[in-house]
């Protein structure tokens, strides 16, 4: 009973808030006063259903300054509002108690509830004063009796009485806090939303086993009318022997049985095509609802701001203009809850930051009140929402000058930036440009954790500004976390699906169309050079291209890298509902979820930003292998050569010595990062230096050879010195040979490897 109440509560405490600051900025709509006497008394028989006093006081006390005010008796001034909504963030505190806790936390703050019951008390009767403005006009002789006679019920004015004579309980179906009609809402925990989702996507994947069952039914008919013409057959065969007249009969009816046999089949199957066609709808119906009970109005998420913005800009001595647009666009429920904290960041950092006092702005040309507007629409199957002030706008300049000042970028370097490149510093963790730190904002934290947060759903924020003008922030967003719109792909003879609203486009290229440069294959699309990279490697699968000529490419991207992923196949788009993967297994390699075709086949789905930075990662240790197809035997059978050392000059003369004499050679930049490549690919030979940052050779070569997967891989350590005792530790290590750098210019190197692997 008592989820129930508070349930109730919410919901009338969010109409409270939301209409007292409507009532604040329009003190003469009737409407709202009455909206505002309908959620008191919603909330006052509420609280006395279940025998919470403090709150039917409240509510109570809260309904006579709404009724006065309506009647033209008194006027609600800024300070009586603010003691208003104090009294709405009561009710909703002490309905959120424990209920074992309630009369306890009455008792506690006995002295708070009487200074507060008093202060709305005084409000309601004070009487208007000459030359102040009436907050309602209306008539009081006018006042709809019917709506009186509902609200006023002042006989209860005892906590004992209020508990013993329950009130009756607003029908929400009839009316609602606007006066405009409503649908009953449903409460569901997320819990039992994610099962019944779930559950609805099973149905769905069992509906599409009909199809294929129906398709063998179809060659059974066909068996059925060979069966039958074999029969007209054998008879024709048989009326041209003698002596079979005992045979014709039971060959007539066996005839007859088979053609009986195809007739009930065609019916049946003729029934089963209709019923799968009806449950295939119906299921697809089934699975649209539930996805869309998940979808909530935008105005669901910030209904809070409003009270926020305006408490904000009173504490600064600021005047602002807050508006709010697009508060009907349906947005998933999730996403509306993940939201809340990097809105209510960002309109924080607006008032603080961007927004100017009032002297400010007269000194330079604007209005005293300041306008901050979100706005929320559906475009391209996105949900984007906008966050814009009128202020003082972002200086790059200052931001430059920052970033020179941190040591993040060089001043030449810096000097180059432009200014969307600039603001992106904004999103690194502890850069702020002030510095002073205020209650509000200039922590240093928070715009990296709007953006983490919105990436994490699989969106991104950008910034616009203009000094002098405003800001705006531009959040791109999924309008469900629960379905997406996928391309299916084949790697490696598995399906994976890249979100559409993650991928720039998906072409198909020849393979001569590709070409490289400085070591690196890329393939030019409308002018511009986009890198490619196999598929398999940056998923670390197993496996061989497909021998064609023509390559299917996804080009992913963000603000400043852009790649073209290579697959095996393109299978299609597809709706599909997402499922988390059990958290047991922990955070995928460039996975975020998991889903379901409609055959039942699981498909990973790829998480694109992971992926590209997997790709960045690829590049910039000079991993990258060359995306080849249908590769003969002969370049399987090439020896592969792993080269580690921390200086760019000896890997590039040990790459090319090496290429020369026909090994496939990959580079790695320290130990460290040669250990990761000697987990995710295979060698036949590893080359390291011995002193590198991170993990020297040594310790590499130790790790190698207590590794039993890795230990049969020779080792050859190199040195700039030749000297004994690092001769010996090498070969105590398990390197099976020990040159120095100068062996590079003679056939030392090539004569110890060939006597390691032999040649290519």
């Amino acid at each position: 009973m008592l989820d129930l109440f508070r349930a109730e509560v919410s919901e009338q405490v969010s109409i409270l808030s939301e209409k007292l600051l409507e009532l604040e900025r329009n003190n003469s709509d009737d409407a709202l006063l009455e909206a505002l006497m309908r959620a008191s008394h919603s909330t006052k028989g509420a609280a006395r259903m279940v025998g919470v006093d403090s709150i039917v006081q409240i509510a109570h006390v809260m309904e006579d300054v709404f009724v006065a005010a309506q009647a033209g008796k008194v006027s609600i001034t800024n300070d009586d509002m603010d003691h208003l909504l104090n009294a709405t963030d009561k009710i909703k505190l002490i309905a959120n108690q424990p209920e074992e806790h309630i009369n306890q936390w009455e008792q506690h703050n006995r002295t708070d509830l009487s200074e507060l019951l008093e202060t709305i008390t005084g409000i309601a009767e004070r009487t208007v004063q000459a030359g102040q403005n009436y907050v309602a006009r209306k008539d009081p002789e006018k006042i709809d009796k019917s709506a009186t006679s509902e609200i006023l019920d002042r006989a209860d004015t005892d906590g004992s009485q209020r508990r013993s004579r329950p009130g009756k309980l607003q029908n929400r179906n009839t009316s609602t806090a606007g006066g405009q009609e409503a649908q009953r809402i449903l409460r569901v925990s997320s819990e039992k939303w994610n099962r019944l989702m779930g559950l609805t996507g099973e149905v769905k994947v069992e509906t599409g086993w009909l199809q294929p069952y129906i398709t063998s039914m179809y060659k059974v008919k066909q068996l059925q009318t060979r069966i039958v013409e074999y029969f007209d057959y054998l008879r024709e065969v048989l009326e041209e022997v003698n002596n079979s007249g005992h045979i014709m009969p039971l060959l007539i009816d066996n005839q007859k049985y088979a053609i009986e046999a195809r007739r009930l089949l065609s019916d049946q199957i003729a029934e089963l095509d209709v019923y799968d066609r009806r449950i295939t709808s119906l299921s697809a119906r089934l699975h649209k609802e539930t996805i869309e009970t998940r979808m909530r109005p935008f105005s669901d998420g910030v209904h809070g701001y409003q009270r926020m913005v305006r408490e904000i800009a009173r504490s600064l001595g600021k005047k602002v203009h807050f508006e709010i647009l697009g508060l009907g666009t349906h947005v998933d429920r999730d996403v509306l809850e993940k939201m809340e904290a990097p809105l209510n960041h960002i309109l924080r950092n607006a008032l603080d930051h961007g927004i100017e006092t009032p002297e400010e702005r007269q000194q330079g040309g604007k209005s005293e009140q300041a306008s901050i507007i979100v706005s929320a629409a559906h475009k391209e199957g996105m949900l984007f929402i906008t966050v814009e002030d009128d202020g003082r706008g972002i200086d790059c300049d200052v931001i430059r000058r920052k970033i020179i000042q941190k040591g993040l970028v060089k001043e030449e370097m810096a000097k180059d930036l432009t200014e969307d490149e600039i603001l992106e510093f904004l999103f690194l963790p502890n850069f702020s440009t002030r510095d002073y730190v205020t209650d509000l904002s200039g922590r240093g934290v928070g715009l990296d954790v709007v953006q983490a947060v919105i990436r994490e759903i699989g969106g991104n924020i950008k910034i616009s500004t203009a000094v002098g003008q405003g800001t705006k922030f531009h959040l791109q967003l999924p309008l469900t976390l629960s379905i997406i719109s996928a391309l299916i792909v084949y790697i490696s003879g598995e399906p994976y699906a890249f979100p559409l609203a993650r991928i720039s486009r998906a072409v198909k290229i020849m393979a001569d169309e590709i070409e490289i440069l400085e070591g690196q294959q890329y393939v030019t699309l409308n002018g511009e050079h986009i890198g490619l990279v196999d598929a398999h490697q940056v998923l670390e699968i197993q496996g061989d291209r497909p021998g064609k000529h023509e390559l299917p490419v996804i080009i992913v991207a963000d603000d400043y890298r852009t790649y073209g992923v290579v697959v095996d196949e393109f299978i299609g788009q597809k709706e599909l509902a997402i499922q988390t993967i059990d958290t047991r297994l922990g955070k995928l390699k460039d996975i975020s979820s998991a889903s379901l075709l409609q055959d039942g086949t699981p498909v990973l789905i790829v998480d694109v930003e992971d992926m590209i930075n997997a790709i960045d990662a690829i590049v910039k240790a000079g991993r990258l292998k060359n995306i080849g197809h249908a590769q003969p035997d002969s370049v399987e059978k090439t020896k592969r050569i792993l080269v580690i050392d921390d200086s760019l000059t000896v890997r590039e003369v040990v790459r090319k010595i090496l290429e020369s004499k026909g090994y496939v050679v990959t580079t790695a930049v320290d130990g460290v990062d040669g250990w990761n490549s000697v987990r995710a690919e295979r060698y036949d030979l590893i080359i390291s230096d011995i002193d590198m940052p991170r993990m020297n050779g040594i310790e590499l070569v130790r790790k190698i050879k207590s590794d039993r997967s890795y230990s049969s891989i020779p080792v050859i350590i190199i040195s700039y010195k030749d000297r004994d005792e690092d001769r010996q530790q090498g070969m105590e290590a398990g390197a099976d040979y020990y040159l120095t750098k100068g062996s590079f210019h003679d056939e030392a190197l090539i004569t110890a490897i060939n006597d390691l692997i032999g040649e290519t």
